[in-house]
């Protein structure tokens, strides 16, 4: 069975490699890319109000990248941030943050309902100032959860998350590939890349019919389950519970045992 590898091109390489070696064909098509978006009078704002923060909630490798980068921008040293508590979304983000000398806190699955879930943000009192360093449109549910537990937010918003341009020049030369397949199987990380997804493959629903999604989490599997349904699509979806190459690839021996 092709597998589709969607994650963004610089953390793609392990997984497709893994495949490969499994023995399983894949296809890399990176449905979401992050760009830094320019230094700000807003966050120079934002920026020296960390002090006051007694969290930050880091959402992706590129987060901690543009996260520091502009921390040095502001004039700001990582020593002056020694009271915060980190927390990364995922182990890869865990890992971006300890290249700084940094111990996060990770939750047991790499979404925001599963960052809730954290001792940590549960034990927090109202008022408490909570910075997120994250991309333009991400964890807006973490976020607002925490505003009605009356929670201060710092909302940094570091990067813009869009569909590779190189995917879209792609899409004409993979439209016959797809087409060839039985079946295909996916990962969907995020709501964005399922939204770039459904968007690049506008009016191939046979296309989209022929996928078996493995989604991310409780509620990314209940969007993509609200499309199946309003669109009366039929495909398959399984849930994952992170994004470790592990993971996925025992899901794919499971459908391909069932297929």
């Amino acid at each position: 069975m092709l597998f589709i590898n969607t994650r963004p091109q610089d953390r793609a390489e392990k997984l497709s490699h893994a495949l490969r070696m499994a023995h399983v064909p894949v296809l890399d098509l990176p449905l979401l890319e992050l760009v830094a978006r320019p230094w700000s009078e807003p966050l120079s704002k934002l920026y020296p109000q960390l002090f006051s923060a007694q969290v930050i909630v880091v959402v992706s490798p590129t987060a901690v990248q543009v996260g520091m980068d502009y921390l040095k921008q502001a004039g700001m040293r990582l020593d002056q941030l020694q009271h915060i508590q980190w927390i990364a979304v995922g182990e890869t983000t865990e890992q971006a943050l300890a290249n700084y000398g940094i111990a996060a806190k990770v939750p047991l699955v790499e979404t925001s309902e599963g960052m809730l879930q954290l001792p940590i943000l549960k034990s927090m009192n109202a008022g408490t100032c909570i910075a997120f360093w994250r991309g333009e449109g991400g964890r807006p549910l973490m976020m607002e959860q925490l505003k009605q537990q009356g929670m201060h937010i710092l909302n940094f918003i570091l990067y813009e998350r869009r569909c590779p341009v190189l995917t879209q020049q792609k899409l004409p030369d993979i439209l016959p590939l797809l087409e060839q397949q039985h079946q295909y199987a996916m990962v969907v990380s995020s709501e964005a890349s399922w939204l770039n997804w459904i968007k690049l493959m506008q009016g191939q629903d046979a296309i989209i019919a022929k996928g078996y999604y493995f989604v991310l989490g409780e509620r990314l599997y209940q969007v993509v389950s609200d499309y199946k349904k309003n669109q009366q699509a039929c495909f398959n979806i399984a849930r994952l519970p992170d994004l470790k190459t592990d993971s996925i690839l025992q899901q794919l021996i499971v459908v391909q045992g069932n297929t």
